[in-house]
């Protein structure tokens, strides 16, 4: 049971890891065009839109409503129904996903007045000579090619559902390298064409490029996993029928898990629309910092629920609570030092992958300072992805949901009075320098913290009603804290005495350190959860 828990988690990992990797590229050839700016500012805003939806309908909300009915049919023998079922539901998310592409481009205007209101004003402030970009007309313009593609991604998150319910979950988590690796071909593509990248209309058309490239990519993503799920499937036939066997269940399961990642995504939309009326550069602090923040919960926290779900979907009540206290007890081996490290050494992560062209100095700070908000939560974070499909797999969507809509109002709450007291700070102030950026997406990153805090102690709590065997593994906790403080401590005792090398040098040798440090002393203290990782680099060590 550990070993298929920890294979199928290694797969999900790897393949994530592979598509961060390129992402990280492509989010490197974003930063050195644009920077921190109104034309990051665009971008991030052009895909946040899309996002909420892709995630209120793509990968968490077919995989809580599809996969636990597809799994058991599989577990059943029921292949041809099972087959039956997946044509039935391909059917209706193609529908849903034609309308959400049409009414997106139809739309553009309305929906990025509602997306970022703060834009709006951008036409007053050219007028008066204090901006030089509108990044309304700007984003709706972005807006217009990137919704097509959400309907895509919409229909790639099935794919991804059939090939977890088959335990194939390497390439459905490795697949979104198409996309990323579109986007860098298009920048790339385009800036080696452009005489003046610095100027406005240089940037103009770099920005439409990635828009382009992220619709081409979103066509690529769908088509490296169709001939794998083609394989896969027995007794497919596309309809829209509500009379297959499942589909109204996955339906009535439908609507309550869209509720629940509707709540989310509405914290999401209102981080958006309240870092529009910041300073310019704080949309995009908040995305690049995002990105750092959503590795970890992708790589640890998704691949371990990505994993679970299907087994716990199989499992009675009974047995689902040791692989549940397991499963807490990897994500926070994994969370803890990351959350440590970040905000030890923020400044120099954020500086080893962005900080090229446009963005500087007070643009790396900038976003290391809303980093650190976001690690505060990022244990609660990974854990609750693991917990949500607990739920799910007990066909229970409805606590999620509510859970969320406490999270969000919390969330909410604390990040209007926290962004105005961060914003009265200028990021000169702390570190030095010229430039008007401002702190207020700090303030929302923390108060997001405070709300992931919440909905892992709310999830936990109610969980008892589906696992009551279920134990937090407190001690190993305490001791990974105190491994991850002492580690970090070493690391930065190296920091300092380096002499000055490439940051790049300095982030591979000081993080490895730091990783290094940590991992031997909890496999010398006996962590359980170190285990793991030790074997998967004796097999690897084996390979070669």
């Amino acid at each position: 049971m550990a070993s298929s828990q920890r294979s199928g988690a290694a797969r999900v990992a790897a393949g994530i890891l592979s598509s961060r990797l390129v992402g990280f590229l492509r989010d490197r050839a974003i930063a050195h065009y644009f920077g921190v700016g109104p034309h990051a500012d665009v971008f991030s805003t052009a895909l946040r839109g899309p996002n909420i939806l892709q995630n209120l309908l793509g990968e968490g909300t077919v995989s809580a409503s599809f996969i636990p009915i597809y799994s058991r049919l599989l577990e059943e023998g029921r292949e041809e129904e099972a087959g039956r079922f997946a044509g039935a539901v391909l059917g209706l998310l193609v529908a849903l996903a034609a309308a959400v592409a049409l009414a997106g481009v139809l739309l553009a205007r309305p929906i990025v007045a509602v997306l970022a209101a703060g834009f709006l004003a951008d036409r007053a402030a050219i007028a008066a000579g204090t901006a030089t970009v509108d990044r309304y007309q700007l984003t709706v313009a972005a807006v217009r090619y990137i919704f097509p593609m959400t309907g895509i991604l919409v229909v790639s998150a099935w794919a991804l559902g059939v090939l977890n319910s088959h335990r194939r979950f390497f390439l459905s988590y490795v697949a979104p390298v198409a996309w990323n690796a579109a986007i860098i071909a298009a920048l790339v593509w385009t800036g080696s064409r452009i005489v003046d990248p610095q100027g406005v209309a240089a940037l103009d058309r770099l920005l439409i490029a990635a828009c382009v490239g992220a619709l081409i990519g979103g066509v690529l993503q769908l088509l490296v996993q169709l001939p794998l799920v083609i394989h896969l499937l027995r007794g497919f036939r596309l309809s829209m029928s509500l009379k297959v066997p499942g589909v109204r269940s996955a339906i009535a399961a439908f609507g309550p898990v869209v509720a629940g990642r509707g709540v989310v995504q509405v914290s999401a939309y209102l981080d958006l629309l309240l870092a529009s009326l910041l300073a310019t550069g704080a949309v995009s602090a908040l995305r690049w910092a995002q990105t750092l923040y959503v590795l970890p919960v992708s790589l640890f926290g998704m691949s371990v629920a990505a994993a679970e779900l299907p087994e716990l979907s199989r499992r009675t009540r009974g047995a689902a609570g040791p692989r549940v206290a397991r499963g807490v007890g990897q994500t926070a081996f994994v969370s803890i030092p990351t959350a440590i490290g970040y905000l030890a050494f923020g400044t120099l992560v954020v500086g080893a992958l962005y900080g090229t062209g446009r963005f500087t100095v007070a643009d790396t700070w900038l976003v290391a300072l809303v980093l650190a908000g976001y690690s505060i939560g990022l244990p609660a974070g990974i854990s609750s992805r693991l917990l949500q499909s607990a739920y799910y797999a007990a066909s229970d969507t409805r606590t999620p949901a509510m859970v969320a809509a406490a999270r969000v109002a919390v969330t909410t709450g604390l990040g209007i009075p926290f962004m105005l007291l961060f914003d009265r700070i200028g990021v000169a102030e702390l570190a030095g320098g010229p430039g008007d950026l401002r702190l207020g997406a700090a303030g929302l990153s923390l108060a997001a913290a405070l709300g992931a805090w919440l909905e892992f102690v709310l999830l936990w709590r109610r969980l008892a009603r589906h696992v009551p065997e279920r134990r937090l593994p407190l001690a190993a906790v305490s001791r990974m804290i105190g491994l991850g403080a002492g580690a970090a401590v070493l690391a930065a005792l190296v920091w300092i005495a380096l002499p000055a090398l490439n940051t790049i040098l300095t982030a591979g040798i000081v993080l490895g350190v730091f990783a290094a440090a940590y991992l031997i002393a909890a496999q010398r203290l006996g962590i359980e959860e170190a285990s793991p990782w030790f074997d998967a680099l004796a097999r690897v060590l084996r390979r070669r």
